[in-house]
């Protein structure tokens, strides 16, 4: 395959190549399944495109997708690019009014509803007169069906030919410190970057591999949308199977048996302490130290994860504890650490065997170029680099340096082999009345690597130190209305805030912990659709407390 093919010319190989082969896997409900060949998927999309075509709708037109990871989201995607049209995909958890401002500010032509868990409250953001259709999993509508229209329009025939530069889809950042912002890619970014993936996890997991992966993580993000769909779309030979739902999750992954699974921090996180609600960490650490019976151990660790055929496992969007990825390698799960951004189509840096070192996100992938500036921010030329933001080309005068690398607002340091080490955002660090910039990430990293914790934040603007605020791990949470768990875990925390401390130059130090009252969510705001921190948000909600915490002489407070 030649690499001036664009995604689509890839597409239309695999849909004549692999007709009878089965692409996609989706859970209907109930234990049930329906599995999408080439040949039927693509029959869907050519059917949804002519459909669309007959729209008359102006050339490059905005179509949105606000829905759940589901096959007809791919095919969505497929239709909307056939017929000419740009996508925007909206996070299916999204509120209202964040879903008309994505509507709005993108100037939508139409939007496709799929699969989503909480319509009732998110459809009076969506403008009166503006087309909709529902796909099949879609929550009850009066709105047309996906399976109608297809069932009446003919396959949109030949091979649709897109411009290198033209808008392949428009990705709405996730917003962690502000108003969304709109991503412009170009079909030609986007096929480098998928391209790149591609060859990637074949080079780390071999030419003949089998690949399996479940897609669950938001396609409306750009870490799924390049390493699951658009990958899979340029390589053909994935297997790529949909989660239900939240509840039926352990069953979605023993169905997939993944041999690529990529996740989120957060969700490394409560897979290892959902090991721990079962066995002790102090009790598994010793049987995976005896020979022999430990690797029995940490196989059925990872068979109880769903994940003991996995050959390649991959975490990015944020940090990772380093103690966390030591502790799934000790599992024999070779978990590596990626970083990537909305703005170069997640196409950055990612850990191989050889170069990856704890607290690192591995080397520049290929065709990648990085340096940093004087202060040590991130600056990255990328062949999955944005054209631009929609509607803001102000924005695009300030991210990019006058050679065109993209100022990526991380800050990081390097080392002789080109391993990147992250050690923070420019934008977050914040100075304590002792007039020090403090980075909180790092710190932030310290405390999560505690099977204690859930999340952390760390602040403190203009106060005589920083303070971490910390939510307590899933499984200790309901335990402490009971007054001696209260006391462990004071005594933990303290313990843990001396330790922290003690690897912190003096600024940085710590007053205290303060655990949170209630977890940080998505559906109270203070976390992004990525499970990021809404840092903000945090601090905001908080703020009226913050000088009576400090007022107080304890080293862990409730909150």
């Amino acid at each position: 395959m030649a690499d001036s093919n664009l995604i689509l010319d890839f597409v239309f190989q695999h849909e004549v190549k692999r007709a009878n082969q089965v692409f996609l896997t989706q859970p209907t409900g109930g234990g049930q399944t329906v599995d999408y060949t080439w040949h039927q998927m693509m029959d869907q999309a050519r059917r949804m495109a002519t459909h669309l075509k007959a729209q008359g709708f102006e050339p490059g037109a905005r179509i949105a997708i606000l829905s759940k990871n589901c096959a007809h989201f791919f095919m969505a995607e497929l239709a909307i690019w056939m017929a000419g049209g740009t996508t925007v995909a909206i996070f299916p958890t999204e509120t209202a009014s964040t879903v008309a401002y994505v509507l709005e500010h993108s100037g939508a032509s139409l939007l496709f509803v799929g699969k989503l868990d909480t319509w009732e409250q998110q459809k009076s953001g969506v403008p009166a007169g503006l087309p909709c259709i529902a796909f099949p999993l879609a929550p009850k509508t009066n709105y047309p069906t996906w399976d109608a229209i297809v069932a009446k329009a003919t396959p949109l025939a030949g091979k649709v030919r897109r411009a290198p530069t033209d808008i392949a889809l428009l990705m709405y950042t996730s917003g962690s410190t502000g108003t969304p912002k709109g991503v412009m890619h170009s079909f030609a970014a986007a096929t480098a970057a998928a391209i790149g993936f591609a060859r990637y996890i074949q080079r780390e997991m071999g030419a003949d591999a089998p690949i399996r992966l479940l897609s669950y993580l938001p396609l409306a993000h750009i870490f799924e949308r390049a390493l699951i769909e658009c990958a899979s779309l340029v390589a053909g030979s994935p297997h790529i199977f949909f989660a239900d739902s939240l509840d039926t999750f352990l069953v979605d992954l023993n169905r997939a048996r993944p041999t690529c699974f990529v996740s989120v921090p957060r969700l490394w996180l409560k897979f290892q302490q959902g090991v721990f609600a079962k066995m002790p960490p102090q009790k598994l650490d010793r049987l995976l130290g005896i020979p022999l019976l430990g690797r029995l151990v940490a196989r059925k660790v990872l068979k109880g994860l769903g994940l003991n055929e996995v050959k390649l496992a991959a975490s990015g969007s944020a940090p990772i504890p380093p103690a966390l990825i030591d502790w799934y390698r000790r599992l024999g799960l070779n978990l590596m650490e990626g970083y990537g951004m909305t703005e170069d189509f997640a196409y950055s840096h990612s850990s191989t065997p050889s170069l990856t070192a704890p607290g690192c996100v591995g080397a520049p992938m290929d065709g990648v170029k990085v340096r940093l500036s004087d202060e040590g921010e991130i600056l990255i030329k990328s062949p999955g680099q944005l054209v631009g933001y929609y509607k803001r080309p102000d924005l695009d005068a300030e991210v990019f340096t006058e050679d065109g690398y993209f100022r990526t607002g991380d800050k990081g340091e390097r080392s002789a082999n080109g391993v990147l080490k992250l050690t923070g955002r420019v934008k977050e660090l914040f100075k304590t009345a002792k007039g020090k910039y403090v980075a909180p990430a790092p710190i932030e990293n310290k405390f999560n690597a505690n099977p204690l914790i859930e999340m952390t934040m760390v602040s403190g603007v203009g106060q005589p130190s920083a303070y971490a605020m910390v939510v307590l791990a899933e499984n200790i949470r309901p335990k402490v209305g009971d007054a001696a768990v209260r006391a462990q875990v004071e005594k933990e925390l303290t313990d843990l805030l001396k330790s922290v401390n003690s690897t912190l130059a003096d600024y940085e130090k710590l007053q205290m912990v303060v655990i949170a009252r209630e977890p940080w969510s998505i559906e109270n705001g203070m976390l992004t659709p990525t499970m990021k921190i809404r840092r903000n948000r945090i601090e905001t909600a908080t703020e009226v407390h913050v000088e009576g915490w400090y007022a107080q002489s304890g080293k862990v407070l409730w909150a």
